[in-house]
């Protein structure tokens, strides 16, 4: 189970949208007890592809995430990413790129851009996907 703030989600979203017509991306990076994580930090990272449809993070941005993380003392928990025309599951790509089978990997889909949808997924290491439940929590 992840949970994430609602504040954190609706950063999430804004840089998406503000990302239009291209993916957007980012860092979460918080707590972790037993099977739940509670993400803490959302770090808003620059898709240097510049695409809408595939997404690579500017890697200064992503070791400072690292850095600033590991100086509050949270774990990296995973990365999301936004699909501006497709739904809020892992494509080809997504599953091919997974490299940490421990991450928890997020798609905010835009599809229907009054409703958008935001699902947690794990991969492993044969890219099986199992989806991981997640909630927006107030607070």
């Amino acid at each position: 189970m992840l949970y994430i703030n609602k504040k954190d989600y609706e950063r999430m979203l804004e840089h998406a949208v503000r990302g239009l017509p291209n993916e957007a991306c980012g860092l979460i990076a918080g707590t972790v007890n037993g099977d739940t994580a509670y993400v803490r930090e959302v770090y808003l990272l620059t898709n240097i592809d510049e695409s809408s449809e595939h997404f690579s993070m500017d890697p200064r941005e992503q070791l400072a995430a690292v850095k600033d993380a590991r100086t509050k003392r949270l774990e990296m928990l995973g990365n999301f990413h936004s699909h501006p025309a497709s739904p809020s599951r892992p494509s080809e790509e997504d599953k091919r790129l997974a490299y940490d089978s421990s991450a928890n990997y997020l798609i905010l889909s835009l599809m229907d851009r009054d409703k958008p949808v935001l699902n947690a997924f794990l991969i492993d290491r044969d890219k099986n996907v199992t989806k991981n439940p997640i909630e927006i929590v107030e607070g």
